[in-house]
């Protein structure tokens, strides 16, 4: 196993369980940043930006994780192929996964951004936002698709170096950009009164500089892989490899925001109070959600680098430690988000409607969140022994069918019309689709195993009985 700089960890033996908790503990951290650099803006706008801002910026959320979601699953695939790599140390693999993920995410970045902001204002008509706020709802979406190409290259750039056990660096670039989409927010909102738009552009600029660390810090790499201008070239071979993994799971991510979509539908009939009580409850469960998915992440990892490597009890044992983790991580934050939820919804918003609205979704979600992140583990488990289309049809079905149905039967009753009611909907689908992944996983892992072990054992005989004839 290669580990050629102090940046990059051994995913394949040790302690794995200090080693992933080690591993996810600057992804977190660097969750934590985005979200809170996310909460700025919510806030920044709530109390210096005009009346309808927040809810204009919340409403434009789903959509964003919609059509972004689908390319950023490609960043999986990266992650999960340099992982595999990594751990059977294939370097010169490697290095050809990092040309053509780099080149993928700069070509779909653009794709996505000219098509994000031509399409913007339409979405948000099908999305039924309320007249009161669709105009600074459009303007905020088509300055901020301006910086999706530097997203998603800092997203596939992270993705290359967590798959050789570098957490810490992303997450130095990330709050390097954070300080300065703070400080952007603050110039163009209070200083030059551009209120959505300057919290959007915030963004754009703030993105720029991540993608630009990034760039650098894979140029200047000398570890198990590096990047080079000179040397880069798109291979199609990878290219295929990639997105065999990543687009179904960018597929799954996609779906999960179309439910989304439609609940937000659903949130926006109610009265733009509930509105924008929604998008301060879902920034505030959103530090509850970060820190469950870095564990999927972290396992993810860990599971290609030990399949790569052949260990097959690492495997086991990293979906074990994580799925601890997430337990742990979970109902600790959910509870403390809960318990504080009033005052920090207080933070974002000064309305007293809008506050119990969002309260009334935070009870609910927060308490339940851990639930969603075994979801994810198991689902990034089977993703990371090599089966990628499943886990998108059982979350096809599982959560995203389940939220759809309830929206168009349950919600409709006058007893359940309310966002609490929506709320319901997610923790009762996420404990239905993490009993059906882990279900999948384990028959998965058993044919897995068994069909590597035997390949192991024939080529085992071919090279007896090659030594038998010398």
């Amino acid at each position: 196993m290669v580990n050629s700089t102090k940046n990059e960890m051994d995913l394949t033996s040790g302690n794995l369980f200090k080693k992933i908790f080690i591993f996810s503990l600057p992804i977190i951290l660097s969750g934590l940043l985005q979200l809170l650099y996310n909460a700025t803006d919510l806030v920044v706008c709530g109390k210096f930006g005009s009346e309808n801002s927040v809810g204009a910026i919340s409403a434009t959320n789903a959509l964003i994780n919609l059509i972004i979601q689908l390319f950023m699953g490609l960043s999986v695939g990266a992650n999960v192929l340099m992982a595999r790599c990594f751990g059977a140390n294939l370097q010169e693999k490697g290095q050809r996964i990092v040309y053509t993920a780099m080149i993928m995410s700069a070509v779909l970045g653009v794709f996505l951004g000219v098509f994000g902001a031509l399409c913007s204002g339409y979405f948000l008509v099908w999305m039924q936002t309320s007249d009161t706020i669709i105009g600074l709802s459009t303007l905020y979406l088509r300055i901020y698709f301006c910086g999706v190409p530097f997203s998603l290259i800092y997203n596939f750039g992270a993705s290359l170096l967590r798959a050789v056990g570098d957490t810490r660096r992303p997450f130095y670039f990330l709050a390097i950009s954070g300080v300065f989409n703070v400080l952007f927010n603050l110039l163009f909102v209070i200083v030059f009164k551009m209120d959505v738009a300057g919290v959007a552009l915030g963004t754009v600029l703030s993105q720029a500089i991540s993608a630009g660390c990034v760039i650098v810090c894979l140029v200047k790499n000398k570890g198990f892989f590096h990047f080079s201008f000179k040397e880069i070239r798109f291979y199609k071979r990878e290219a295929l490899e990639i997105a065999r993994v990543g687009l179904p799971a960018g597929l799954q991510g996609a779906i999960f925001s179309l439910s989304n979509v439609l609940i937000q539908s659903s949130v926006n009939s109610l009265g733009d109070p509930t509105v924008n009580g929604n998008g301060a409850s879902g920034s505030i469960e959103g530090f509850v959600y970060v820190t469950m998915n870095s564990i999927a992440q972290a396992c993810i990892a860990f599971v290609s680098a030990n399949l790569g490597a052949g260990k097959w009890q690492n495997i086991k044992k990293s979906v074990t430690y994580s799925c601890i983790y997430v337990c742990i991580f979970g109902v600790s934050v959910g509870v403390i988000a809960t318990l504080l939820g009033k005052p920090l919804l207080s933070i974002y918003l000064d309305e007293v409607e809008a506050i119990e609205a969002g309260y009334s979704r935070l009870t609910v979600i927060c308490l339940t969140y851990f639930l969603c992140g075994l979801m994810d583990v198991m689902a990034y488990a089977v993703r990371g022994i090599g089966y990628s289309v499943l886990p998108t049809i059982v979350s096809l079905c599982g959560a995203c069918g389940l939220r759809v149905l309830w929206i168009f039967t349950i919600f409709k009753l006058d007893a359940m019309h309310s966002l609490q009611g929506l709320a319901i909907s997610y923790p009762i689908s996420w404990i239905i689709t993490f009993a059906v992944h882990l279900t999948v996983f384990i028959v998965l892992y058993i044919k897995k195993k068994c069909s590597c072990l035997q390949i192991e054992k024939e080529k085992e005989i071919i090279r007896e009985t090659a030594e038998e004839n010398i």
